[in-house]
């Protein structure tokens, strides 16, 4: 320690003034003024500048730190909220006394010499001063700062101390921190702070960067994309091409409004690309786009609104038959259980809303004809508020009628479980398969069989 002095008091906020630094500074409040006005009356123009504690607004001694910087005053710039002045720091310092001065606060301080290492030479201490030279000059490239300043610092600047406090200045860290560094008498000490610091930036910086690269790849895709179908589209046109490219983009955007699951997006998505570098006349353009349009008609979004009302269901099944009491009974305790289930439900996991939605049932009517089998299917969707779709399936030998054909075949259709699908317009209509009893077998296949996998729940939702 060396002699005593007094000083005004210049209270800063979120502000640490190191050694050997200059910084610009803005001041307003009352007492500040009345601290630089009294140094700037001093020959020296010294004033002792002590970053306040967290969370303390009002300047008093409680709310400073000890530790400070003993600084010259350089330019003023006053104006008319206040002043803005330059200020030089010339030594670390520590305040023993705090006390008033009328107006402004004055402390007591004593300089505080830095601790130099015990030995320069020493192979440890020249490792860590050079790595932290390598750390600096990397962080300040990365950082965006001037190359003229970084070779400045680098060059300009060779004890060990002095450099690590203008390091310390440029670092991106909370105020606390650097409040740690500047109470760092230890050179050896101050460089190990400030390396960890530094490395620590260094790592944020990479991350952000590397966040940046992916983004602007993510961009420049996308860019390059527009940029290609723009080209795409120009190329079309001048071969007559233009009114394939409108019809794509026309099913692009139609299913850009459907609500489709994860694997029959992709699988839509893989069959737009397909179309779009097919040949417009080619039998595989139009295989792809007869799929595309019958997937885009299925209603993979819209359900009908059910009710469930016993009383009304009982009403309508009355006015539709007459007699037949046992049958309209087991109907209506059908519709009472699945209203128990449903109120037993709770609310849906979002985006997975079908999941309150109880599974379908299968009902199966037995009797000779005219009895009024479809006619209670028919009765029970309008009871329930469901779309009403109905196939026969009388005479049916080939199992192509239930899965549809596949695609390669000229003329493929969707079979008619789908087709059923694309007339109720919801996904969940009222669907009877009539004279299932009269399905036939012959070599294209035994429909009955395929079927199963149609009815079977741990097959058709797989």
């Amino acid at each position: 320690m060396t002699e005593k002095l007094t000083l005004p008091v210049l209270p800063l906020r979120d502000i640490v003034l190191f050694p050997g630094v200059t910084a610009p500074i803005g001041a307003g409040r009352s007492a500040t003024l009345q601290a630089i006005e009294a140094a700037l009356k001093s020959p020296s123009r010294r004033i002792f500048a002590v970053m306040q504690r967290e969370n303390v607004d009002l300047v008093s001694p409680a709310g400073l730190h000890q530790f400070g910087t003993i600084a010259r005053i350089g330019q003023v710039q006053r104006g008319l909220g206040g002043v803005q002045l330059s200020l030089h720091g010339d030594v670390r310092a520590t305040a023993t006394h705090y006390h008033d001065a009328g107006g402004y606060l004055e402390a007591d301080i004593r300089e505080a010499a830095e601790l130099p290492p015990l030995n320069a030479e020493d192979p440890a201490f020249v490792g860590l001063y050079r790595e932290t030279r390598q750390r600096a000059a990397e962080l300040g490239q990365k950082s965006g700062l001037p190359e003229d300043v970084v070779k400045q610092v680098l060059e300009g600047v060779t004890d060990p101390g002095r450099f690590a406090d203008l390091v310390a200045a440029h670092l991106d860290i909370k105020p606390a921190d650097r409040q740690v560094l500047l109470e760092a008498l230890g050179v050896e000490e101050r460089l190990r702070r400030v390396l960890v610091h530094a490395q620590r930036q260094i790592g944020v910086l990479d991350a952000q960067e590397d966040i940046k690269s992916q983004v602007q790849e993510e961009l420049g895709e996308r860019q390059r994309e527009m940029l290609l179908r723009e080209q795409l589209k120009a190329i079309r046109k001048e071969l007559g091409e233009e009114g394939e490219a409108t019809e794509i983009e026309e099913l692009r955007k139609r299913f850009e409004t459907i609500q489709l699951p994860e694997a029959a997006r992709k699988e839509v998505d893989r069959e737009l690309a397909r179309l779009e570098r097919a040949n417009r006349d080619s039998m595989e353009a139009q295989v792809i786009r007869t799929y595309l349009e019958t997937v885009a008609e299925l209603p993979w979004d819209k359900r009908s609104e059910e009710s469930l009302d016993l009383k009304r269901a009982a009403e309508i099944l009355e006015e539709d038959h007459y007699g037949l009491k046992d049958v309209k009974d087991q109907v209506l305790e059908f519709l009472a259980v699945r209203q128990l289930r449903q109120q037993g439900r709770g609310p849906a996991a979002p985006g997975n809303e079908d999941d309150k939605q109880p599974k379908g049932h299968i009902l199966l009517f037995v009797g000779p004809p005219g009895v009024g089998k479809t006619s209670i299917a028919k009765s029970i969707a309008r009871a329930m508020g469901r779309p009403y779709v109905r196939i026969s399936l009388g005479g049916a030998r080939d199992e192509a009628d239930i899965r549809g054909h596949r695609r390669t075949y000229v003329g493929a259709m969707p079979g008619r479980i789908i087709q059923g699908m694309k007339q109720a317009g919801a996904k969940n209509p009222v669907f009877l398969l009539d004279e299932v009893d009269k399905l036939g077998i012959s070599f294209q296949g035994d429909p009955a069989a395929a079927l199963l996998e149609v009815l079977d729940p741990a097959q058709n939702d797989s």
